[in-house]
């Protein structure tokens, strides 16, 4: 296991032979649709993009990347890429930084299964939380550019946007409570109390606040290309989670990484954020309110409560499904030893809600 925890997920590699295509078709598919496009093109596939196969593709005068499904057989929705291109067109054209987007290839017979081409962004992904890379005084401003792209996408008015079919406004934390519970119920391997009173209890707590904006549905900072220097966003990436749903459920996605141990996506738990310049909890909480216009997140216990119960339902899935093919699988294994802890978190925010 490598000590840099990007480092099975970042930078090129080749491409391995079951995801090869048919890439003079791509370049004749290019020539016709992609505005400035010169060939030839030289194709390396993103170590990264697990779900939906990432390659760059390097031309004489530009880089792009093409995102697809993969092949095979898929659930019907899962894998999405039409909507991913839909929501990220859609997006550059309000002003918000996403990756311009070049052209939608629904036809298989091109390069096997649907794809999309944008622009390839250079910049800076930072994967570890406490932003090592980076001196102590860039970091807080980094937290906060990356806090107001947060808020400025739940700021984006998504009928303007062309985006009023993008999902169904309203009832967004009960759905989401419902379809979880069935999942992890579904996936259940042993019984854990705190998974079967969070089902009990998360329908009951539902805020009254029934806000409806664009969520992305992963965000955090190894989604975001930051300016090679400057504490800004240039790109919001892997958008295929994002739906019509709740801010806050959004936002305090990303405030779990306060609560997250080192071990969890690098998180800040055990740290001396004040000593290495990262903003405290409130602070974030204030920044992120002041700029959407909200008095505080008055439910912030709720939605902790709720992201983790999310999480320890994702991971129970991953973990059943794991067992199912191979119950030696060290992945499976450690996804397992997951749930317990995130089970137990989840019900520790329940209870300071007023479980």
């Amino acid at each position: 296991m490598s000590s840099d925890p990007s480092a099975d997920f970042t930078g090129l590699a080749e491409t391995p032979d079951h995801l090869k295509f048919d890439e003079a078709g791509l370049a004749g598919f290019m020539a016709k649709h992609v505005e400035g496009f010169e060939a030839p093109i030289a194709v390396k596939k993103f170590k990264g993009g697990q779900s939906n196969p990432t390659y760059l593709l390097t031309t004489p005068n530009k880089k792009y990347v093409l995102r697809r499904k993969p092949p095979g057989k898929l659930l019907p929705s899962a894998h999405a890429v039409e909507r991913e291109y839909k929501v990220i067109t859609a997006l550059g054209a309000q002003g918000f930084p996403a990756p311009k987007t070049y052209a939608l290839c629904e036809d298989p017979d091109i390069i096997g299964t649907p794809f999309f081409i944008m622009d390839f962004v250079e910049g800076r992904i930072f994967w570890d939380s406490s932003l090592p890379e980076v001196a102590r005084k860039e970091r807080a401003p980094l937290y906060f550019a990356l806090v107001d792209t947060l808020a400025d996408l739940h700021l984006v008015d998504y009928r303007a946007a062309g985006l009023d079919d993008f999902g169904k406004p309203g009832n967004y934390f009960e759905r989401q409570i419902g379809r979880w519970s069935k999942q992890y119920v579904a996936a259940e391997t042993e019984k854990i109390k705190e998974m079967n009173a969070l089902i009990d209890w998360l329908p009951t707590a539902i805020p009254n606040d029934n806000a409806v904006s664009i969520v992305h549905g992963d965000f955090r900072f190894d989604n975001a290309i930051m300016h090679p220097t400057e504490p800004r966003t240039l790109a919001v990436l892997d958008w295929e989670l994002s739906t019509l749903g709740h801010p806050l459920a959004d936002f305090t996605y990303f405030l779990m990484a306060w609560h997250f141990p080192r071990s969890v996506r690098g998180g800040l738990a055990g740290l001396d954020i004040a000593a290495l310049g990262i903003p405290a909890l409130d602070e974030v909480v204030a920044h992120y309110s002041t700029r959407t216009g909200r008095d505080g997140v008055a439910d912030l216990d709720f939605c902790l409560s709720y992201n983790m119960f999310r999480l320890a339902s994702i991971a129970q899935g991953v973990y059943a499904r794991a067992l199912q093919g191979n119950a030696s699988s060290p992945q499976a294994i450690e996804m397992g030893k997951q749930i317990q802890p995130l089970a137990a978190l989840a019900w520790y925010y329940a209870t300071k809600a007023g479980a």
